[in-house]
């Protein structure tokens, strides 16, 4: 019985209209207690307040009811387990593992993986070290400073996210850098940042034949040999995270240098992994395993938790709800800490691949809305550019507002406005201002009453729209992996309740397929018509610009 057919879920449609009726100003002002009620711990370190939401305790226990009809506790349990969720790929999805303490177990046909991933945990670690203590040489016997990570996807959004989320730990004397873009332009920003003789390279493409992450690999390796001029010294610059040995030999970089994760770690829940190396390097392994410690408590956390008291299944709830029930498709994401500017790229890729499928676990068409249109920025930038449209927009956009009460950066007055920022907007979210609030301020400024009536409605605003706030106490190693793992463990929730797959990605792959053939049209010098006439008539375009000199 899918979503749309749930007992519980008619009944939730049932109580829409008297929901709505009732504004988040008059839930709060009939409920003193409405904060303690709807706000879950998260250990010492952090909460997650749901009381600005459209629902009721009424909502909040049928939306369980409807978790636990639709066997959410059975699915939860196989997350930890062999299972093959990625159905469609004939794959398992354990990234819980990845974050397994060393007496963990989970099963994948019978075998324990979680010594698999120790012994690569340690692996990484020995490696750090060499590095770290500078008993790893360059070429020309100096010590690595720099790192650069190729990769695309989860093998880039992840650890590029994490390290500069970070930066402050960032204490081994080693600098990372991405290359994911197929434009040149951003590897040649990095090359032109670093030396030769002290960098690391580390290529990270489970298959070792990403296009665009291949692409960027030759191209360092060029530059490279031409800084170096002797091929044999590519297995000092280079590492590999991959499980193609036999490609990453034929590129250069010797068997030992390549790190291993496997084919049950999906790409955007692979940070955990030796996809995580340059985490380690840059913030010490010490770091590295306070954040698998943190995703490992949110497991537990998920595992163990009723779904009352379960953050991440409330937050995949209140998204079935908004979505499913009140028809808002957009769910924005606002990190009040400059660091963590990326986090909102790497959700949407956790989320919008994840659970962007029209087609349902059986290969039906899906009758409902899944995955929302996830999209953010940091604050208090975010205020001065669409927070106009959160506040007095045609479309209503559910928020999650993150913030951290400390800052590890010496600016006490500066983090107050931040926090005082964040606080406000989801108050003004939440609460607006009235028409006689607005027209009672407009004639305290001396307006006349002609005027205040010109003025007063587009200085109005409704409020009533709904938001969540996380606060943590400060941004650290474990706090970071227990908020990344929080939002995994929401998307993996929302697609058992959408009845979707989501660790696979068959959207992704048309595009690769039509550029492979697109590129070598664009390499011809025939008249291309093979596709639409517009695809060739831009061929044709580009082909022409091309050959005029530079400005």
């Amino acid at each position: 019985m899918g979503l749309l057919e749930q007992p519980a879920f008619l009944t939730l449609q049932g109580m829409k209209t008297q929901q709505l009726a009732l504004s988040l100003s008059q839930r709060f002002s009939q409920d003193s207690q409405r904060f303690a009620t709807f706000c879950l711990p998260f250990g010492e370190h952090m909460q997650v307040d749901f009381s600005r939401q459209h629902w009721s305790v009424e909502v909040k226990a049928q939306l369980c009811a409807l978790a636990r009809d639709m066997k959410l506790g059975g699915a939860i349990e196989a997350l930890f387990g062999d299972n093959l969720f990625n159905h469609t790929e004939g794959r398992a999805a354990l990234h819980t593992a990845l974050r397994m303490p060393v007496d963990g177990c989970v099963k994948l046909q019978g075998e324990n993986v979680v010594p698999l991933v120790h012994y690569e945990l340690a692996r990484i670690k020995a490696f750090c070290k060499q590095v770290q203590s500078g008993d790893w040489l360059g070429f020309n016997g100096q010590t690595i400073t720099d790192v650069v990570n190729i990769g695309i996807g989860g093998s880039d959004l992840g650890p590029a996210m994490v390290t500069e989320a970070l930066a402050c730990y960032q204490d081994q004397g080693i600098r990372a850098h991405f290359v994911s873009n197929m434009d040149g332009a951003q590897l040649a920003q990095v090359l032109s940042q670093i030396d030769a003789a002290r960098t690391l390279f580390i290529v990270s493409s489970k298959s070792f034949s990403t296009d665009e992450t291949m692409t960027n690999a030759q191209a360092a390796r060029a530059w490279f040999l031409a800084a170096c001029g002797d091929a044999t010294q590519i297995k000092k610059h280079f590492v590999a995270v991959s499980t193609n040995a036999s490609a990453v030999q034929a590129f250069g970089i010797a068997a030992e240098q390549m790190f291993e994760f496997w084919d049950w770690v999906g790409g955007r829940f692979s940070l955990w992994s030796a996809i995580g190396l340059p985490i380690a390097l840059t913030l010490g392994f010490a770091r590295f395993e306070q954040l698998l410690a943190g995703a490992h408590a949110m497991d537990v956390h998920l595992r163990v938790t009723s779904f009352e008291q379960n953050i991440p299944v409330q937050m995949a709830l209140l998204s079935i709800w908004n979505i499913n029930v009140l028809g808002m498709n957009s769910e924005g994401v606002f990190p009040y800490c400059q660091v963590l500017k990326r986090f909102p790229a790497y959700l949407q890729q956790l989320n919008m691949e994840s659970n962007g499928k029209e087609v349902n676990n059986q290969g039906e068409r899906v009758a409902h809305n899944t995955g929302p249109i996830v999209w953010g920025e940091v604050g208090t930038n975010g205020q001065h550019a669409f927070f106009q449209l959160l506040h007095q927009g045609s479309q209503v956009v559910p928020a999650e507002f993150i913030g951290f009460a400390r800052s590890v950066y010496d600016y006490p007055e500066h983090h107050r406005k931040l926090l005082g920022n964040m606080l406000a907007q989801a108050e003004a979210m939440a609460f607006g201002k009235n028409y006689d609030q607005v027209a009672t301020e407009l004639a305290a400024e001396g307006l006349s009453d002609v005027e205040v009536a010109k003025l007063a409605p587009y200085k109005v605003m409704d409020g009533n729209r709904p938001s969540t706030t996380i606060l943590c106490d400060e941004l650290t190693p474990y706090n970071l992996g227990a908020l990344i793992a929080m939002y995994e463990h929401k998307t993996f929730v929302q697609g058992v309740l959408w009845n979707i797959n989501s660790f696979d990605q068959w959207g992704v792959e048309l595009g690769k397929k039509l550029a492979a053939r697109l590129i070598d049209d664009l390499a011809s010098d025939a008249v291309t018509t093979a596709h639409d006439s517009a695809t060739n008539g831009l061929i044709s375009q580009i082909k022409l610009w091309s050959k005029e000199p530079k400005y």
